[in-house]
């Protein structure tokens, strides 16, 4: 089902515990990444593409995106589950694929946890593939 009564903007100081909320809601949150310092991060750098989607009157869907001038990233992809196989996620995909295309990026990464098929299903049905990388990390500040 499509449901078109989201509304979809840049994130405001005044949106964060509603996000830190539903990424929590949603699973999104890990022990060794606290949340609201990636959002302190996040409005450092390119805050424009920090989305935020309002249905009825609340948030519902987060997107958090970046272009470092070689790839674009989405991370933070998140619907309230109450809000779910609304067409939601896809048109949080739709408009950071905009921004991004504007700011003339070539291609658009993100990082899925491996178990998470649904979620990998979802991606493809987008037009994402598996690319033939691993994902390395190093943590530089511990949170």
């Amino acid at each position: 089902m499509t449901d078109f009564s989201l509304t979809i903007q840049s994130f405001r100081p005044s949106d964060e515990a509603d996000v830190v909320g539903l990424w929590r809601a949603c699973g999104l949150t890990r022990p060794w990444n606290d949340p609201a310092k990636d959002v302190a991060r996040k409005l450092t750098v390119q805050p424009d593409l920090f989305l935020v989607g309002e249905a009825e009157g609340a948030i519902v869907a987060t997107l958090m995106g970046g272009y470092d001038g070689h790839r674009g990233w989405v991370n933070y992809l998140a619907v309230a589950p109450a809000f779910q196989r609304r067409g939601y996620a896809t048109a949080m995909m739709r408009e950071i694929e905009s921004r991004l295309l504007a700011m003339g990026c070539p291609k658009i990464n993100l990082l899925v946890r491996s178990d998470n098929l649904a979620v990998q299903s979802f991606y493809e049905s987008l037009g994402f593939g598996q690319d033939a990388v691993i994902s390395m990390g190093k943590r530089l500040i511990p949170d």
